[in-house]
């Protein structure tokens, strides 16, 4: 990375830092984005470049998460072990999440309170899963392909979801890690029951 990006990187998890402190502090409709740009010392449209929408300063550090995971399956071989890929998948995700617990927490507040947070929240997570598919199915052969592209990476992302909801509920319950350990031993033994018609 040259000094340039650098510089543009550092500026970017400043404005961002500043934005989660503002938010925590005063909530994320309180606080404008002309107090974000003053606590980070850029002008509002420096801001502007760097996070077109408030709700993209919130959303910056799962959509890295969840896009860092995607790209590094991106790079693996086209022979790649698909069961085993995807749980790396899971955990780079994971991984990422825990190393800021702070700021994933605050996250899921924000969004729980926040219509528009939870919309963009959704609708990264909805692009993620189809780029997932798109990546699975390119990997598959048959009929089916597409199809089984498409549940695959719906479950892959609602493990995710519900790791991170079970973990964030929790803060001093299971470690993330071992909860998604368990999730993908219940789908990969058959433990994950369907309902039935009663």
């Amino acid at each position: 990375m040259g000094l340039r990006e650098l510089k543009r990187e550092r500026t970017r998890r400043l404005i961002s830092d500043k934005a989660f402190e503002l938010f925590t502090d005063h909530g994320f409709g309180q606080t404008t984005v002309e107090q974000i740009a003053a606590a980070a010392e850029v002008g509002p449209s420096t801001l502007y470049r760097y996070f077109p929408t408030k709700e993209r300063l919130v959303l910056e550090f799962v959509e890295d998460s969840l896009f860092g995971a995607l790209d590094w399956f991106r790079e693996q071989p086209a022979d790649t072990n698909l069961p085993d890929a995807l749980q790396s998948v899971i955990e780079r995700v994971l991984d990422q999440m825990e190393s800021n617990p702070d700021r994933v927490r605050t996250v899921y507040d924000l969004a729980g309170q926040t219509p528009s947070l939870s919309a963009h929240l959704a609708e990264v997570i909805w692009r993620w899963r189809n780029e997932l598919t798109v990546e699975l199915a390119a990997r598959l052969v048959g009929d089916s392909a597409q199809f089984t592209a498409a549940l695959a990476a719906g479950t892959t992302m609602n493990i995710i979801e519900i790791v991170v909801q079970t973990w964030v509920d929790n803060p001093d319950g299971t470690q993330v890690k071992d909860l998604a350990h368990e999730a993908m031993g219940l789908l990969r033994g058959g433990g994950i029951p369907l309902p039935t018609s009663q």
